[in-house]
């Protein structure tokens, strides 16, 4: 799905895309951003408007909102979930895991989150709906991912705290900013705003990063740090 960003000065769309590959890739991006200006502009345009510089931000809909908004707040988790996501990416390439080409696609459908929650429906018509629609498959991805993970796991017996290695510490990390990104987009998922299933994909994908995280410490050979109540 594309996602699009309108600045008033610009009128600019820049859409990412992104090319879901089904084997273990290597540092190369899979998400692209291509950007179309015209011949007169072709600098590209200047990552600074000034619009929000009275403290407001447009929604996809045009709307204008404080940026402290609940929709904002949300954009800004998920954001953030991404960017966590793509640090543990890069520990998990460094250790040659087969795995970061799912963290690879989940970074792409975060986009596809953050246009969802930017498209509120009490403001939106009818063509903003259809190009943002989150469907479900994303979904079902993440449980298949989670559930062959599970197979090579020893059981869980014990609390662990965040550890295991570079890689299942960061996605541990990232797991929390999700669980972060699930509260602030709960609401507004409860009241129409977005479709329910961007909040089940947020609530399905702390478990998968806490499954990863797991598995990532299994595949390094590293001890996983075992609560134990102090004394």
């Amino acid at each position: 799905m594309a996602s699009f960003i309108i600045k008033p000065a610009h009128l600019r769309c820049v859409v990412r895309t992104c090319r879901f590959l089904r084997e273990p890739q290597t540092r190369n991006t899979l998400c692209s951003s291509r950007s179309y200006a015209t011949e007169e502009d072709n600098r590209g345009p200047k990552i600074y408007t000034k619009t929000g510089d009275k403290g407001f931000s447009s929604t996809f809909t045009g709307e204008r909102r404080p940026k402290e908004d609940h929709i904002f707040e949300a954009l800004g988790n998920t954001d953030e979930l991404s960017s966590a996501i793509g640090l543990a990416r890069e520990f998990c390439l460094d250790k040659g895991h087969t795995f970061t080409y799912q963290l690879d696609k989940i970074q792409c459908i975060l986009q596809d989150v953050g246009s969802n929650i930017a498209t509120p429906q009490s403001s939106a018509r009818e063509s903003h709906i259809s190009r943002t629609k989150f469907a479900a498959q994303p979904i079902s991805d993440l449980e298949t991912w989670i559930d062959t993970f599970t197979e090579e796991l020893p059981p869980l017996t014990n609390f662990i705290l965040p550890s295991g290695g570079k890689g299942s510490a960061a996605l541990h990390l990232a797991r929390t900013v999700c669980r972060r990104a699930e509260r602030s987009v709960a609401p507004i998922v409860r009241s129409g705003e977005a479709d329910p299933d961007v909040a089940k994909f947020l609530n399905r994908l702390s478990d998968y990063l806490f499954t990863a995280a797991r598995y990532a410490a299994m595949k390094e050979g590293s001890v996983e740090t075992i609560y134990t109540r102090p004394e």
